[in-house]
């Protein structure tokens, strides 16, 4: 059997940018094997992420990396990429928003310190845009004052990640946060229908068919057809298939010549 074998290295390099201290990780996993199984990592540069099994077959993802850093945007190129995952590199606010308006991303991955436009307010115009205000944004980033992270949350942040954070936090966080934005899109695709306890009456049931000799339009004053003496006004009958297609027929009487009846809807006196 064989041994165990597992070299783990991570060089740790820091860099002054404008008087600030940030920092790029790099994890390189050469061999890990147990001895009563054996486990086999996919490995693309020394970083052991499989590929994600969240979306099916045919779709491509793409996420959009906002950092300033190089070495940090090519850590995520390298890992997103293994994943399945469409990578777009931003290296400051202004060519983000660019990049995001030009080919709407599923999630952005994103730096707050960022020159131009800086990440607070790139969250701010992201979720302003209606191109952009449903994409979930997360924020890696090596700023750890309170008030900073609570400024990105209340910006439209969803996530908030403390640099350093290895390739499969990232990776994991960001399929939660597209499995959350998609299932949120389902359910308001649909219409809560309405519960069986509070059904609304038809209105062809609801609608009053009556006769009655006092109706709210008086009737008209009508002459016979026959004899050309006026007819007597004798009642009205209100039908039709319901109160917004209502129909009305009023009844009068000759001495002579008998029955009529008038219909509004066609406007017509026959003899009935």
């Amino acid at each position: 059997m064989a041994s165990v074998a597992s070299i783990i290295r991570a060089s740790v390099r820091f860099v002054k940018d404008r008087g600030r201290l940030s920092s790029s990780f790099r994890y390189h996993v050469f061999n890990v094997r147990a001895a009563s199984a054996v486990v086999e990592y996919r490995l693309f540069q020394g970083i052991g992420v499989t590929a994600s099994p969240l979306f099916s077959p045919g779709t491509t993802p793409r996420v959009l990396v906002v950092d300033g850093d190089a070495d940090n945007r090519e850590l995520y190129r390298d890992c997103f990429t293994l994943a399945g995952w469409t990578v777009t590199e931003a290296v400051d606010g202004r060519e983000a928003l660019v990049q995001a308006l030009v080919a709407k991303p599923w999630v952005v991955v994103m730096e707050l310190r960022l020159p131009l436009i800086d990440g607070v307010s790139l969250c701010e115009i992201l979720r302003q845009d209606k191109t952009t205000a449903a994409v979930p944004i997360l924020v890696v980033t090596s700023e750890t004052r309170p008030a900073q992270l609570a400024r990105a949350e209340r910006a439209g942040a969803d996530a908030v990640l403390i640099k350093p954070s290895t390739p499969d936090v990232v990776i994991a966080e960001t399929e939660r946060l597209v499995r959350t934005a998609t299932l949120k899109a389902h359910s308001t695709t649909f219409r809560e229908l309405p519960s069986p306890t509070g059904r609304r009456t038809a209105l062809v049931k609801a609608h009053h068919r009556h006769a009655t000799t006092m109706p709210e339009v008086p009737a008209i004053n009508l002459i016979c057809p026959i004899c050309t003496q006026p007819l007597r006004y004798r009642e009205t009958f209100v039908g039709g298939v319901n109160s917004r297609h209502s129909e009305r027929w009023d009844y009068y009487e000759c001495a002579r010549c008998g029955r009529f009846q008038y219909r509004y809807r066609t406007r017509k006196l026959r003899r009935v």
